[in-house]
């Protein structure tokens, strides 16, 4: 038995490697977090070295105070996650204030958390019925940003209507953060604030924040967002406008029938 062994750290391996069959992470793109479960925390407890130093997180997460996350590496590539663990992600513990950081396995070659370690961990505050935080570098969903409107109703209103079941995936709508540069704590309350009423954030020029409660729900959150992305750049490719497309109409009683609540705002006439 080893840290490896357990069902969530080879969970968060697979999706690594998914999202790097996808595609999502050129080089070291891309990053990903796992809130560990307390009976997850006990299975691998005996292979967690606690004399490892503090380090300050650069802000306040008193919501996640004492809880552990397993998180991917800076500069580290998401190919190679399944072929060495140690080397590209680990496992961190929080202080009782929610103001530290140290880690407890991994990045056994030396290196830092990802860049976005802010992001990650205040869209965990915010979205405490969540286990996953997924950041990848979404290619359909980027090149929109260069072509749509940067606003939540734009982005949620033409991604739903790609297709139909993308209501049903992310009935909350997506949120969209302007261009700003990455990593900082400014990015981090942009994102944190669009998290608390949806579960997909873009990132202009970037890519996309997703939230889930399991590897699955967070993978094909992501998943489903970007195809439907992919369906409008082709779309768009063939011609400016739609001949027919899927009604304000349709999509409520696409919501009656499947028992969704889709908000009002995204139901508009064109």
């Amino acid at each position: 038995m080893s840290v490896l062994d357990t069902k969530f750290v080879q969970g968060f391996i697979r999706m690594c490697n998914d999202g790097w069959e996808q595609g999502w992470h050129e080089r070291n793109g891309g990053n990903l977090s796992y809130r560990i479960k307390d009976e997850e925390v006990a299975e691998v407890k005996e292979f967690l070295h606690y004399d490892n130093e503090w380090k300050p997180i650069g802000t306040k997460v008193p919501g996640l105070a004492s809880e552990y996350f397993r998180v991917t590496g800076s500069g580290k590539y998401f190919r190679n996650v399944i072929i060495d663990p140690e080397d590209g992600i680990c496992i961190i513990e929080l202080d009782e204030k929610g103001e530290n950081y140290r880690i407890l396995w991994g990045l056994v070659n030396g290196g830092r958390l990802t860049s976005e370690l802010l992001s990650h961990l205040m869209n965990h505050e915010v979205k405490k019925g969540v286990t996953n935080v997924y950041h990848a570098h979404t290619t359909n969903v980027f090149a929109l940003t260069f072509v749509l409107p940067l606003e939540d109703k734009v982005f949620t209103g033409e991604l739903w209507e790609m297709a139909t079941e993308c209501p049903v995936v992310f009935p909350s709508g997506i949120g969209v953060v302007g261009w700003m540069v990455p990593g900082g704590r400014e990015i981090a309350v942009a994102t944190s604030a669009l998290m608390k009423e949806y579960d997909v954030a873009i990132w202009a020029h970037h890519g996309m924040f997703c939230a889930g409660e399991d590897f699955d729900l967070t993978f094909g959150l992501m998943h489903t967002v970007e195809k439907s992305a992919e369906i409008l750049v082709k779309m768009l490719s063939m011609r400016p406008d739609k001949r027919q497309t899927i009604s304000p109409q349709n999509f409520r009683d696409l919501a009656k029938d499947f028992k969704v609540t889709l908000p009002k705002k995204f139901l508009y006439d064109k």
